[in-house]
């Protein structure tokens, strides 16, 4: 597989589950205190991580949750952020500056915070109260946070396949090896029909909507300085749907949960009205060792395994570095 360092990505992936105790203990801590409500804050790709666990808190729980960009919240002086919140972080680098001002924010409204990173002496690490660490640079955040929205909602009484769902995941690493390696094929075809594309329409929705907001954003704009939209799969029809033309690159991200209707409506126009429709579904995906009933809880670290493969297929034919910036954080802004 193109740039794929097998074991790197295995060993950060285990290091994420290794969180699993950790994260047990951090909760049985709050459950102790007390806590009124659950602020999921992030940064660009951190923000957009969180977006699947405020979303499964809330289609599970009566728990008040909300993701939030902290730039933003410090700006708000949201009434219900406070001594009673838990503030939860992630930082790939430990240095993501609108993050450690949110922190500071956060603390300073009472909140109790925890953050997730790969860097132990990080200002990240020092600045939240609980900090997690896995191996340096791991990423997604995926695993971390579904463990600890999962372990939120058994405490509560709201998920009670917690430990099944814990037992399943152990071999999930390799299994996202195996995914990596069926997405091959697909990830160098679409670079090398899309190699002069230099617009991309992805659509997502459900558990999968921030995912698609986040590839959109932090790695094809980012990363590969290509000019994309990013709809909601139920808002595509109320006026982004005018944008599609026949050789528009359509991305549909489909996962497997109760937003699969609204995403195959999508896959039904496109079929009229494009000739150059990507879709991933999860649903394609073999994930061994993991029961039906958890699968669409993993949609979106499957299609970051998916389009990690994607990435490193256009980064080849467009000669462009996934590492390369103009601006960010190489610019004063």
């Amino acid at each position: 597989m193109l740039g794929f360092k097998e074991e790197e990505f295995l060993t950060q992936t285990r290091s994420a589950l290794d969180l699993q105790g950790q994260i047990e203990e951090f909760v049985e801590s709050i459950e102790q205190r007390g806590f009124d409500n659950v602020f999921l804050i992030g940064a660009g790709g951190t923000y957009a991580a969180m977006l699947p666990y405020e979303h499964l808190i809330r289609s599970r729980s009566t728990l008040p949750v909300q993701a939030a960009i902290g730039k933003e919240l410090m700006l708000t002086d949201n009434p219900t952020f406070g001594a009673g919140s838990i503030a939860v972080f992630a930082s790939v680098s430990g240095t993501t500056e609108d993050v450690l001002e949110a922190i500071e924010y956060a603390k300073s409204r009472g909140a109790y915070t925890i953050g997730f990173t790969g860097f132990p002496e990080s200002p990240f690490a020092a600045a939240v109260d609980v900090a997690l660490v896995t191996e340096p640079k791991t990423w997604p955040f995926d695993l971390p946070l579904l463990l600890l929205s999962t372990r939120i909602l058994n405490g509560r009484g709201e998920f009670d396949d917690y430990e099944e769902l814990t037992r399943e995941l152990k071999t999930l690493p390799e299994t996202l090896v195996e995914v990596a390696r069926q997405a091959e094929p697909l990830a160098e075809a679409f670079a090398e029909k899309n190699k002069d594309a230099d617009y991309h329409f992805l659509v997502g929705a459900g558990n999968l909507w921030g995912f698609t907001y986040l590839y959109s954003m932090c790695i094809l704009e980012e990363m590969q300085w290509l000019r994309t939209t990013r709809v909601h799969g139920a808002e595509f029809f109320h006026g982004s749907l005018e944008l599609i033309e026949e050789d528009t690159s359509l991305l549909l991200f489909v996962g497997e949960d109760e937003s699969r209707p609204l995403m195959e409506r999508v896959g039904k126009f496109a079929e009229n009205y494009n000739k150059n429709t990507t879709v991933l579904d999860t649903k394609d995906y073999e994930l061994a060792g993991i029961s039906g009933k958890f699968r669409a809880l993993l949609a979106p670290l499957v299609l970051d395994t998916v389009t990690g493969r994607f990435s490193k297929h256009l980064e080849r034919v467009r000669n462009h570095s996934l590492d390369l910036r103009r601006y960010y954080r190489v610019v004063e802004y």
